[in-house]
Order: C-alpha cells, then structure tokens, then sequence
C-alpha cells in the first residue's frame, strides 16, 4: 500500500501554526501599562 500525503491538510496545519506565531507575537510586543499615574493622566486632560 503506497503513503499518500494530505497536500492541503498540511498546508492547513502550516497555516493555522503561522497565524498562532504571529498572534503570540503581537500580542507580546505590546507594551504592558504599570503604576499608572491618575493624577498625571488627569493634569495632562488625556484622562476625562
């Protein structure tokens, strides 16, 4: 019996890894917001 290989299913596969990475990526690359100055915010009218 031969071994055939599933073209579009592996193409699938290495789509949905690709758009799994890029999203991990994007998601890292936002910077994380910390001791957030309420006072500061407000002052600069960014804050209403």
């Amino acid at each position: 019996m031969a071994v055939t290989r599933l073209k579009r299913k592996v193409r699938k596969n290495k789509t949905r890894a690709a758009q799994r990475k890029e999203a991990m990526k994007r998601l890292l690359a936002t910077p994380i917001i910390r001791n957030v100055d309420i006072k500061q915010l407000k002052a600069s009218g960014k804050l209403e």
